[in-house]
């Protein structure tokens, strides 16, 4: 049976770099970030019903991938980091948005600690408050009870935590 795995957290955490290492380690196929094919040649500018549809073309990319999967997939992002985001940019979360993370979960959740220097992007605007979103994830993980491992440390150290976290789920088989 196919285990997703999503690669959550805020802004500069080292989300991307460490969904790429665990698919190369794992020979496995990563879902990259939607959003960023999204504004590829585009203004940066959204609004909710713009996150919705990026939220519709992850979910879409996600599920190509997966058919074309057999073991694991490591996913770039998921539901929980656009309702954080529409919390925090617009103050309120899509209704659409909101019923995906309770329909679609996940095997096991790695969430980036922000223990990693701010590096600047087009895509990103939170250098300062990554501590509070990253206490949203937890809440948010926690209230849904989500199966879920903190990832910390620089990228060789993070990468082996993360990987001991996946080999403990893939030896249990949940």
């Amino acid at each position: 049976m196919l285990k997703r795995i999503a690669i959550i957290g805020p802004e500069s955490t080292g989300k991307t770099r460490l969904a790429q290492k665990l698919s190369v380690h794992y020979k496995t196929k990563m879902v990259e970030e939607y959003a960023r094919m999204y504004f590829d040649g585009r203004e940066y500018r959204y609004d909710a019903d713009v996150l919705v549809e990026i939220a519709k073309g992850q979910l879409k990319i996600e599920n190509d991938i997966a058919r074309t999967s057999k073991d694991t997939i490591f996913c770039d992002t998921d539901f929980i980091v656009m309702k954080i985001w529409a919390k925090v940019v617009f103050g309120f979360v899509p209704e659409w948005i909101e019923k995906q993370i309770s329909k679609h979960v996940y095997n096991l959740y790695l969430l980036c600690y922000p223990d990693l220097e701010w590096e600047p992007d087009p895509l990103r605007s939170n250098p300062n408050d990554r501590q509070y979103i990253y206490d949203l994830f937890v809440r948010e993980l926690n209230d849904k009870s989500f199966n879920y491992k903190v990832v910390m440390g620089d990228d060789d150290f993070r990468l082996n935590n993360a990987i001991s976290f996946v080999d403990e789920l893939l030896k249990n088989g949940k």
